[in-house]
C-alpha cells in the first residue's frame, strides 16, 4: 500500500524502516546478517523508506554499506537528519552523512528535533535547489514540541514533518495532522509502538476477535494499522533489526485499514485495558 507525497504526488510505501538503536551495531559486517535480511524483506515487499540520523551512532554507515553491498541505493527512499547548531557544523555533518551513505544525494533531509532550525533550513533549501536533497522537513518525538512543529509548518515551505504517533499518544491528532493535511505536508511517524511500551501494556492479552476479523492478527498489526489508518499519515517507520518484527510491520501495510468506527472501537478498547 502506498500514499502520495502531497507536494509532488510521488507514491511512498506506507511502512518503512527506522534505524534508531537497531542499526547502531558493530563495524564487523559479519554481525549484520539480520540487518541484511530486514532490508531484503523490505525491498521484496515493495517498501523502500529508510530513515536514519547522525544521532543514531553507526546507523548511517551500516545502511550505506549494506545498500552498496546489494546495489539498492537507487531503489531506496533515503532519509536522514541534521542534528547540530551553526551553519558550518550543519554543512559538515550533512557532508559526512553523504559520505557514510556512499551517495551524492539524499531523498529527504530533516532537521532533527528542531535543533537550530532557522539556520539549518536555509542550507536545506539551497541544497534542495542544487539537487542534493529531493525533499526537506523537520522532526521531533515529544508531544511538548507539537506547537513548535506546527509553527514551522504554518510559516515555512517544507515537504515533510516527522513525529511520534500511536494509539497511546494521539496528541498530534488535535492540530499537527490537520495542519499537515491543510498545508500539503507529508507525515512520517516515528515510535508507533512507543519504543515497545505498547506491547508491555497488553502482555498476556489476546488480540480481540473483532480486531482479528478486521485484519489485525497480532498486537503489532493492531497498533500499526491504527497509526497508518489516519489519512494524514504518509508513512510509519518502526525501527527494527529483527526479521520477524519486520515481517509483521510489512503485513500491517496489506489488506484493509481501520475505518473511523473501527478506530474509535480500538481507542475505547485501549483505554479500557
Amino acid at each position: 500500500m502506498k500514499r502520495a507525497i502531497p507536494k509532488t504526488g510521488e507514491m511512498l510505501p506506507i511502512v518503512g524502516l527506522g534505524t534508531w538503536r537497531a542499526f547502531d551495531v558493530s563495524p564487523d559486517a559479519s554481525a549484520w546478517t539480520p540487518h541484511r535480511e530486514v532490508l531484503r524483506m523490505m525491498f521484496e515487499a515493495g517498501a523502500n523508506v529508510v530513515d536514519a540520523s547522525p544521532m543514531y551512532g553507526r546507523a548511517e554507515s551500516v545502511v550505506g554499506e549494506l545498500l552498496a553491498e546489494t546495489d539498492t541505493r537507487n531503489a531506496t527512499f533515503l532519509a536522514t537528519k541534521v542534528w547540530t547548531e551553526g551553519k558550518d557544523r550543519g554543512i559538515a555533518q550533512m557532508e559526512e552523512s553523504l559520505r557514510r551513505f556512499r551517495t551524492d544525494r539524499i531523498d529527504l533531509m530533516q532537521i532533527h528535533n528542531l535543533v537550530d532550525w532557522q539556520t539549518q533550513l536555509e542550507t536545506l533549501r539551497l541544497w534542495k535547489a542544487a539537487g542534493i536533497f529531493r525533499y526537506i522537513g523537520i522532526t521531533h518525538y515529544t508531544s511538548g514540541a507539537i506547537d513548535r512543529l506546527v509553527e514551522v509548518m504554518e510559516t515555512q515551505d517544507i515537504d515533510f514533518v516527522q513525529m511520534a504517533y500511536s494509539i497511546g499518544e494521539r496528541a498530534v491528532e488535535d492540530k499537527l495532522l490537520p495542519v499537515a493535511a491543510e498545508r500539503g505536508i507529508a507525515v512520517i511517524v516515528n515510535r508507533p509502538y512507543e519504543g515497545g511500551d505498547l506491547f508491555n501494556s497488553i502482555r498476556g492479552e489476546d488480540v480481540p476477535e473483532w480486531a482479528v476479523e478486521a485484519g489485525c492478527r497480532t498486537w503489532g498489526q493492531f497498533f500499526l494499522k491504527f497509526t497508518l489508518s489516519h489519512p494524514a499519515v504518509t508513512c510509519a517507520i518502526p525501527a527494527t533489526s529483527n526479521p520477524s518484527h519486520m515481517a509483521d510491520n510489512l503485513e500491517s501495510a496489506r489488506g484493509i485499514l481501520p475505518d473511523k468506527a473501527m478506530r474509535q472501537r480500538m481507542i475505547q478498547y485501549w483505554e479500557d485495558v
